[in-house]
């Protein structure tokens, strides 16, 4: 093997510490598959005041304590905290930039409470950013690579190209930015921008700027030297569509040659039911027989009369307009006219909560609703349902699916992004592994539930669609050397 490369990971949320969405599941996932193929890489994210230092056994690194990093005219300080992260073969060290003011709260990007962004999240995310730097060059270690994620990273590599370019200890560092959402892009007031203390001449169209705001996003989308993003149909989508380019399809377009998709994995030690201790029954695709226990207990969580031959709608989900819930409310009548039952896990917009509260009411015998997170609750659905729904409007990567081809849920969803690469339309013949619609629209979300539901009433050709899902390969491992070959060709550069 080649010299291990050094790599520094960054991201606002990592499981098990901080967690809002899959940022956290990849950002902790991604780095121990890539220490697995033998390259030193560590983590970095900030210390919010939830993450307990006795739970995950933090410790204080006297060499950095009280790091000065300029916010505008301010000087706030940073302290470094350390623990790790590991799997059955790794150990991935995680360092926690701390400062109580940023963030010594009880959310991550908003208040709990209110659900309203801080109002700072601007100077929050400078301050990391410019933190992540400072630690590396008071820690003295050098890595070959600097992995950033979504717009909460997205100064670093403007940083590098800027303030940091011409010191020594950065020369040969490269960057890669990679885009989980382009919907979330940290747009701020111009003010923003002096808060950064990038120089004025990032200021443009072809820098920071967006709109007449400061973009932490376009910032990295500008500066890195590499960017990726969570599936190869969203990387097509993103460079050709406003609808997916959120604006900046037209800037991703010009660095085309510079954008990689990349799928995402999933964790095949969380996600097996052949050794899930959440699930009521584990099972694996020669034992599909034990699978029905895991339906039963699925009905009786959540009261619903069990039926044998009467399929089991899953989807697990938050309920904002990205997600395609809309066209669930629109047909879900007419949907529990067929001989079906549905169950939700979910949150989000509170109007569409109540739209699916009422629909539970008037539909007692076919219909459950669980709304909050729960995750044992998410793999017992996975496991029970016969079928999962996920008809995004659109899905950078989505793992969902992932998860219910492993479990022998086939999955119905919208063809696009990451749904698009990984699910394979059922074209008769015991091939496939889903089914999916193109077009953004109720009927066609109906029609593909129809299409589904005739084939699973023939349970041989069902079992071959359940097995070739089963037997699908989503590790984290291919992932991750698509990830290091793509850190060895930008440092050849």
């Amino acid at each position: 093997m080649s010299k291990p490369l050094n790599i520094l990971f960054i991201s606002s949320e990592v499981e098990p510490f901080a967690k809002t969405g899959g940022l956290a599941d990849v950002s902790s996932a991604l780095p121990q598959a890539i220490k697995e193929l033998g390259h030193e890489i560590r983590i970095m994210m900030p210390r919010y005041r939830f993450i307990s230092e006795r739970k995950f056994k933090l410790h204080d690194i006297i060499r950095l304590k009280d790091i000065p990093i300029p916010i505008g005219k301010n000087t706030e300080v940073g302290n470094v905290k350390s623990s790790f992260i590991s799997n059955l073969k790794e150990k991935v060290q995680v360092y926690f930039f701390d400062n109580v003011n940023y963030f010594g709260r009880d959310g991550i990007y908003q208040s709990p409470v209110g659900k309203k962004d801080y109002k700072d999240n601007d100077e929050r995310f400078i301050f990391f950013c410019r933190g992540v730097l400072e630690t590396l060059k008071r820690l003295g270690w050098q890595p070959d690579i600097i992995h950033c994620n979504d717009w909460q990273t997205g100064l670093v590599p403007a940083y590098l190209k800027s303030i940091y370019a011409s010191d020594p200890f950065f020369k040969n560092v490269k960057t890669v930015f990679t885009i989980h959402n382009m919907a979330y892009q940290g747009a701020f007031p111009v003010e923003s921008f002096d808060k950064s203390g990038l120089p004025k001449d990032h200021y443009h169209q072809e820098g920071s700027e967006a709109y007449g705001k400061f973009n932490f996003l376009k910032s990295a989308l500008a500066f890195s030297d590499a960017i990726t993003t969570v599936s190869e149909r969203y990387a097509e989508e993103i460079c050709s569509s406003d609808e997916f380019g959120a604006g900046l399809n037209g800037f991703l377009a010009q660095r085309k040659k510079d954008l990689r998709g990349i799928l995402n994995g999933i964790d095949y030690q969380v996600w097996d039911p052949a050794a899930d201790d959440s699930i009521y029954r584990m099972y694996d695709a020669k034992s599909l027989e034990a699978k029905v226990d895991n339906k039963k207990a699925l009905a009786n969580r959540f009261k619903l009369p069990y039926k044998e031959n009467t399929p089991i709608i899953g989807a697990i989900s938050r309920l904002v307009d990205q997600k395609g819930f809309d066209l669930v409310l629109e047909i879900l009548d007419d949907l529990l006219k067929l001989d079906v039952q549905f169950v939700l896990l979910g949150s989000g917009e509170k109007g569409v909560e109540k739209k699916f509260e009422a629909m539970q009411k008037k539909h007692t015998s076919q219909m459950g609703v669980f709304f909050g997170f729960d995750n044992e609750l998410a793999h017992l659905i996975e496991a029970g349902s016969d079928m999962f729904l996920m008809p995004s409007k659109y899905e950078p990567c989505g793992l969902n699916q992932m998860y219910s081809m492993r479990y022998g849920t086939p999955p119905i969803v919208r063809a696009t992004g990451g749904l698009e690469d990984t699910v394979e339309d059922y074209s008769g013949g015991g091939k496939g592994t889903g089914f999916k619609f193109e077009a953004y629209d109720a009927k066609e979300l109906l029609k593909a539930v129809q299409r589904a539901l005739k084939v699973y009433q023939q349970p041989e050709e069902w079992k071959k669609l359940m097995r070739n899902g089963m037997t699908k390969d989503f590790s984290w491992e291919h992932s991750a050397k698509k990830y290091v070959n793509l850190y060895k060709d930008i440092l050849k550069q």
